[in-house]
């Protein structure tokens, strides 16, 4: 018999008795995980979309010597459990390794429900196999409702480095430049202050929050690129855009590129999917950003 959840298995907050509610009924409902399976026989639930942008952030050398461009790669929400298929997640990965990036930012959200030490060996698996010099990683909602720090452990084994609240460096050529990652903005303790004090003296930053509710958290420091995911760019949508998106800031800016007054903010619509086995008009994608001097 799966364990209804009546309260959040980690230090997350905002966890209700609605949130607790819809997820004893999906722990039933979706008892064995019949859902992924069936749609691993539909090849449309198999497609990712690929993003590319290229921007001209990277600050030139103080030699004015040529710089190569540094590669980001973004990825988010990845929600393994009853209801992502596993194809969908093998092309995925099989995307971002084509990719090889510099650097692989994930976005938090790797589970839906509970956690489990099978589901963090197939975390830990995919995301080691991705060939990225750097991987670093923030935290999701649903990662900090369950047993947060299974997850962290995964992603640690996989040579992540997970900031909550912290800054990573990067290394040369581009060591001038560091990613700063925020603890989950709204079920978490984001803490901006300690966040960009580890990454002093970078040239450039770009900042990583689990969702667009980190932009206050953000705004008026420096970082000139934000990305975030969260919203699954509404997960069921019509042509004209989003029904529903959780969240005042995910509601105004539910996926895209946005180019705010003092930084462009990135909101992916991520892989997986939560309380319905189903995406409308919200395709799964990851992105590739070229961060160049010009």
């Amino acid at each position: 018999m799966p364990r209804l959840r009546s309260k959040a298995g980690g230090r997350g907050r905002h966890f209700t008795p609605v949130r607790a509610l819809l997820e004893s009924v999906a722990t039933v409902a979706y008892t064995g995980g019949w859902p992924a399976r069936v749609l691993e026989r539909i090849p449309a639930f198999g497609r990712v979309t690929r993003i590319e942008h290229r921007l001209p952030l990277l600050p030139p050398r103080p030699d004015h010597e040529p710089r190569r461009p540094l590669r980001l790669a973004f990825a988010s929400d990845l929600h393994l459990g009853p209801l992502t298929p596993r194809h969908l997640l093998d092309r995925a990965f099989a995307v971002l390794t084509e990719i090889a990036p510099d650097v692989l930012v994930l976005g938090g959200d790797y589970v839906y429900l509970e956690a489990t030490p099978a589901l963090a060996d197939e975390l830990s698996a995919r995301v080691a196999a991705v060939p990225a010099a750097v991987k670093v990683a923030v935290l999701g909602n649903h990662d900090l409702w369950t047993d947060h720090a299974l997850i962290e452990a995964a992603l640690e084994r996989a040579g992540v480095r997970v900031l909550i609240n912290d800054a990573a460096f990067l290394p040369a050529p581009h060591d001038d430049v560091a990613i700063v990652g925020l603890d989950e903005p709204w079920s978490g303790d984001a803490d901006p202050d300690r966040a960009f004090a580890a990454a002093a003296g970078a040239r450039l930053t770009v900042a990583v929050a689990h969702s667009p509710e980190g932009y206050p958290f953000v705004r008026g420091r420096g970082a000139p690129l934000l990305l975030t995911g969260h919203t699954h760019g509404g997960q069921i949508a019509a042509p004209s855009g989003p029904i529903v998106v959780h969240g005042a800031l995910g509601r105004r800016w539910p996926a895209g590129l946005f180019k705010l007054p003092d930084l462009q903010l990135y909101v992916s619509r991520g892989l997986g999917m939560v309380d319905l086995p189903l995406r409308l008009f919200a395709a799964p994608d990851v992105t590739l950003f070229t961060l160049a001097t010009s």
